[in-house]
């Protein structure tokens, strides 16, 4: 598999962006293009210890997409910027997938743009892994649209079930649509309006209302929501683990003797439970519903996240998520149904 990696996209790039890819490249079957500048790549790239030996490649692109410029004019006017050279690379068949950790909406923009939607999908979905005890629960949707409409969740709950399957290996993927209550009719309009059709659907497994505290307990596979909603679910869950680290971090230093032995005596079960719930540990999510393999990176992504967003895209890259949606699409009638809605 040929990864096109947007260089110049991130907090950190493009320093910590190469060297994901180059641990990415080391431990993984696919072979990296980094798209960007090629003087400033190659020169990160000479630090490194027998780079010859990767299959690592630089494609020279002069512009960056900034995260304060709009997303979709930017794309449009800056053909040269990396995320947009990184995708047309997928589109003219010369990676099989991109990948970038700068601007979200640059991203999902380039990739509707130029990759185009799968026919039949109206809106593309961000698909989040989740960490919980019980293994992973995709949110769906955690920022690529807002304002959406029961035909996009029931679509995102669609391209989830199947994601959720192909890739983390979920046979008949339990799918939850968020709410403030178990019962049918609580929720705003959306909701209530969603509830009986995503019900009515045959190729998902409708589990009912999930409520914010089923996410973090792993109680669902799928958790389908507005963007507006999942991307701040996503962001709380990011600083609510920061803070409660720091908390356990600060107390240890504070604590006696006593205490500090037994956080030593402790320190391989941590160390695993923080292995468990890490989300560098996915690195990536990808944007389904276009024409073909997009994962975005957060924006804060450091060597490691950007090293497991590669392994994703191998992963994505490899599965047959793409033609089973597809599929899935045309056969789902409920979908068929509500063209207009």
């Amino acid at each position: 598999m040929k990864i096109a990696v947007d260089a110049m996209g991130g907090d950190y790039a493009p320093e910590q962006i190469v060297f994901g890819c180059v641990r990415a490249a080391r431990d993984f079957d696919c072979e990296i293009v980094l798209v960007g500048d090629e003087q400033r790549i190659k020169g990160l790239l000479a630090r490194e210890k027998d780079i010859d030996k990767l299959k690592i490649s630089v494609y020279h692109a002069s512009e960056v997409i900034g995260m304060d410029e709009h997303p979709a004019d930017a794309v449009r006017q800056k053909k040269d910027s990396s995320v947009v050279v990184a995708t047309r690379l997928v589109k003219e068949g010369k990676c099989d997938a991109v990948f970038s950790a700068g601007s979200t909406g640059a991203a999902v923009a380039a990739a509707q743009l130029i990759l185009k939607r799968i026919k039949g999908i109206k809106r593309p979905t961000i698909a989040t892994p989740m960490p919980t005890p019980k293994g992973v629960t995709l949110l769906m949707d955690s920022g690529a649209n807002v304002d959406s409409k029961p035909l996009h969740l029931l679509q995102g709950a669609l391209m989830g079930s199947i994601y959720s399957e192909l890739v983390f290996g979920k046979k008949e993927p339990r799918v939850g649509l968020l709410n403030i209550g178990e019962e049918e009719t609580k929720g705003d309009e959306l909701a209530r309006t969603t509830y009986p059709l995503m019900k009515s659907m045959t190729t998902i497994k409708f589990a009912g209302n999930a409520e914010g505290r089923d996410i973090p307990k792993g109680n669902f596979d799928v958790v389908v929501c507005d963007g507006f909603v999942g991307n701040a679910i996503l962001k709380f869950g990011e600083g609510l683990a920061k803070m409660l680290y720091r908390l356990v971090k600060d107390g240890v230093k504070e604590a006696g003797i006593l205490a500090k032995i037994g956080a030593f005596l402790l320190m391989p079960t941590l160390k695993e439970i923080g292995k468990r719930v890490d989300v560098t540990e996915y690195g990536g999510a990808p944007l389904l519903g276009v024409n073909g393999c997009c994962i975005i990176g957060h924006g804060s992504s450091n060597s490691k996240s950007v090293r497991s967003a590669i392994r994703v895209a191998n992963e994505f890259a490899k599965s047959k998520v793409l033609e089973r949606i597809k599929d899935a699409v045309v056969k789902e009638e409920t979908l068929l149904d509500l063209e207009d809605m």
